[in-house]
């Protein structure tokens, strides 16, 4: 597994030679599961069914219930992770916030992520 990795805000890291990829590391995975949750569904042309669904179940009304098991799915269904050792969520003023440690097949890590 070969992954670009993104600077502080979210940039893709380029012009830095091998020193911008993470390959076969938990850094890698945890990179691929910050971008998979911040995709959401209908965001991608080649597949519209993809994607975190952050309107349906994670923001708005009545979603208490939903969200976390949304938002955990996704890391899951991440390759290359095997399990979430912790996790924690804050719903605040429509923006969701989520910190997870995951355990992937090449270590542990930490991942977080936010609605916006």
């Amino acid at each position: 597994m070969r992954v670009r990795m993104t600077d502080s805000i979210g940039d893709m890291q380029f012009g830095i030679g091998a020193a911008a990829f993470e390959q076969n590391t938990a850094a890698a995975v945890g990179q691929l599961v910050q971008d998979r949750l911040k995709l959401w569904v209908g965001e991608w042309f080649a597949d519209t069914t993809d994607g975190t669904p952050w309107r349906t179940q994670v923001l708005g009304e009545h979603t208490t219930s939903t969200y976390d098991a949304a938002v955990r799915a996704r890391i899951l269904d991440t390759t290359g992770v095997q399990k979430i050792t912790a996790y924690n969520s804050t719903l605040a003023a429509r923006k969701l916030s989520v910190t997870a440690n995951i355990t992937t097949t090449f270590g542990n890590t930490s991942v977080q992520a936010s609605s916006g």
